[in-house]
């Protein structure tokens, strides 16, 4: 009972600090000269708090989205940080929810309580399951499956020259777990037994808080590991720490036991940091898209 009361009055705050960060943002739009037309919000009384929100799990995934927006103010609550701006006349809420499907749940009902966005996306990175993704490559998802076999499909119709200058792009299955699926074998198989194209971590508790609430819904992933690409065995560790000083522990006792996981912690925010501007752009094209 007292974790059921603790875990409701945390929501409570959350919302209570997201509906202050959007009147703090329609103040600062009203106060923004018309040059600023491009990425500026919309005008403060827009029908819709937010047009679109976006659950990542990372702060690096969401790096290049954020640093496209206009008037970001940011909030932190219930263990995720919100960041709301404009972009192309258009208010977004982007959170940083954590890596999993629990953290990723919670996220997106605070975000849909405190905002009610017209469209929520579920946004980041994704393991390859098949030969034909490369790294970079953006898969929208038109079906989400788990390892349990519960499915959602995804129904999303754009103009017929939205993507005509996309290359990489792919649509199909995606398949989220709850761990890191690092190893090439692995990834295969997967790929193999669930009809998957890329896996994920928190798509489909996205999803179905979204269906529950009536919201629409898109999956947006980059490839950021092909699936010949074996991921360092520590990256499950550290990924999942909540705090920077938590991931900073995990990083040193990663290179005390391994002192050439230096390298591959690098290549990785290197590979990761390219990511995510693929991913920028490609949803701040979607968002013009939405409506």
């Amino acid at each position: 009972m007292l974790q059921s009361l603790l875990r409701t009055w945390l929501m409570g705050a959350a919302q209570r600090k997201m509906r202050e960060a959007a009147t703090q943002a329609a103040q600062q739009a009203t106060q923004r000269s018309p040059a600023d037309d491009d990425h500026s919000p919309p005008e403060p009384n827009s029908e819709a708090i937010c047009h679109v929100g976006l659950v990542f799990a990372l702060s690096i995934e969401a790096g290049g989205l954020i640093d496209r927006l206009s008037g970001v103010v940011s909030t932190e609550g219930a263990g995720f940080v919100a960041r709301e701006g404009g972009l192309h006349g258009r208010r977004l809420v982007l959170i940083e929810a954590g890596v999993g499907a629990e953290q990723a749940a919670q996220a997106t009902q605070a975000l849909i309580l405190g905002h009610r966005p017209s469209w929520v996306i579920s946004a980041g990175f994704a393991g390859g399951l098949v030969d034909n993704l490369a790294q970079g490559d953006i898969l929208m998802a038109d079906q989400i499956i788990g390892t349990d076999d519960r499915r959602l499909d995804i129904d999303f119709k754009f103009a017929e020259n939205a993507f005509s200058s996309t290359r990489h792009l792919h649509v199909g299955r995606l398949l989220t777990t709850d761990r890191v699926i690092a190893e090439p074998k692995e990834k295969r198989a997967l790929g193999r037994r669930y009809g998957a194209m890329a896996v994920d971590m928190e798509s489909l508790a996205v999803a179905e808080a979204c269906r529950r609430e009536k919201i629409r819904f898109l999956s947006i992933r980059v490839i950021s590991d092909t699936v010949e690409h074996a991921l360092p065995a520590d990256i499950d560790y550290l990924i999942k720490k909540r705090t920077a000083a938590g991931r900073l522990g995990a990083a040193a006792g990663a290179i005390f036991r391994r002192p050439s996981s230096v390298k591959d912690m690098w290549q990785l925010k290197e590979d990761a940091l390219v990511a995510s501007e693929r991913l920028a752009t490609f949803v701040a094209g979607i968002v013009g898209q939405l409506r």
